[in-house]
């Protein structure tokens, strides 16, 4: 069958798009290669909550169950995609992971998995801003134990003794924040660390995002340009940070069981998590001009030099909540109206 779109990821960007691409009453399918919807988000650490509300973590505005002001764990967000995937009736196929993707004409793109081959006239990439975990290589794996962030469930699976923890993100922070109760702990930055508070004068930080208009920033605008510079931390970890954890710069590098860093003496420790972020990878893309020479998707808004093709659930995609629940149904809309 040739399909009229073929949605490559089943998170929240697929699903997403899925709804947009139903109201167009527009013939797809949405590929997914885990067993079950929300499968990613259940695979992440266990006291992972997010740090947008509920009415702020919705797509399409398919409402959240709950306080709509209260932060959601990550177990509530795996019963919100199941809810939005079957209440919308959205066909998803599990257990497809794509090995290859090409084009065999203007009028047609063709999908390898591991076990089937699909055709569609358009293509939708939704694998997502954070699909392969990167680990900077400047370890001689001399640490004992040593995992990226993605692979942290607990304080329980993590060794005695001293643990560093690499990026002071959003992730690095809360890891560091947790740990801080049962381990020594160091925290390594490459730049200063800025917070904000979930909550401004009662209100959502979210709300006064949307009221000054931050959250439509797109990412060519000075505004924009300046806000992926300055990405704060947001909520209340960091204070718990400041006062159990010990801060230091950047790290140059781990040798011989010590970690070496730009502005302080070299430690030993026991343990690491790299909460260094994601990087693309898109080798499976077997179509010039997707991407460019670093393997980063070329387009604007998530639209491509290449009929029908379309990417969706990246980091700025168009503005800087593109990589979150309550901003990819905008994306959606966008991308959908291009396919006709």
């Amino acid at each position: 069958m040739l399909y009229d779109v073929i949605i490559v990821g089943g998170g929240q960007a697929g699903l997403a798009m899925g709804y947009s691409l139903k109201r167009k009453n527009k013939s797809f399918i949405i590929l997914d290669e885990n067993e079950m919807t929300g499968e990613s988000w259940r695979k992440r650490y266990d006291s992972l909550q997010l740090f947008t509300p509920r009415n702020y973590s919705q797509l399409h505005g398919f409402l959240f169950n709950g306080d709509p002001a209260g932060f959601p764990h990550k177990n509530e967000v795996v019963d919100y995609l199941k809810r939005f995937k079957e209440e919308n009736d959205l066909p998803v196929i599990y257990n497809q992971k794509v090995k290859e993707l090409s084009q065999e004409n203007d009028q047609k793109f063709l999908v390898i998995t591991q076990n089937q081959r699909y055709t569609a006239k358009h293509i939708v990439v939704a694998t997502g801003a954070f699909h392969h975990p990167f680990i900077p290589k400047i370890h001689d794996n001399s640490i004992p134990f040593m995992i990226h962030a993605s692979d942290y469930k607990n304080p329980s699976q993590i060794p005695e003794g001293e643990v560093l923890i690499v990026g002071a993100g959003n992730t690095g922070i809360q890891i560091a924040a947790e740990l801080s109760q049962t381990h020594p702990v160091l925290l390594a930055k490459s730049k200063p660390i800025k917070r904000l508070p979930q909550s401004i004068a009662g209100r959502s930080l979210f709300w006064w995002f949307e009221c000054l208009r931050l959250s439509k920033a797109k990412p060519d605008s000075a505004l924009g340009k300046f806000l992926q510079k300055r990405d704060p931390i947001i909520g209340s970890d960091y204070e718990i940070v400041k006062e159990h954890v010990e801060i230091l710069g950047r790290v140059k590098s781990i040798k011989d069981g010590q970690a070496h860093f730009r502005d302080s003496s070299p430690k030993y420790i026991t343990s690491i998590i790299w909460a260094t972020g994601y990087r693309n990878n898109y080798s499976w893309i077997d179509i010039d001009g997707v991407t460019n020479e670093f393997g980063n998707p070329i387009h604007r808004y998530g639209i491509t030099k290449i009929k029908g093709f379309y990417f969706i659930g990246l980091s700025w995609q168009s503005k800087r909540s593109s990589a979150l629940i309550y901003g990819v149904s905008d994306d959606a809309n966008r991308i959908a109206k291009n396919i006709v």
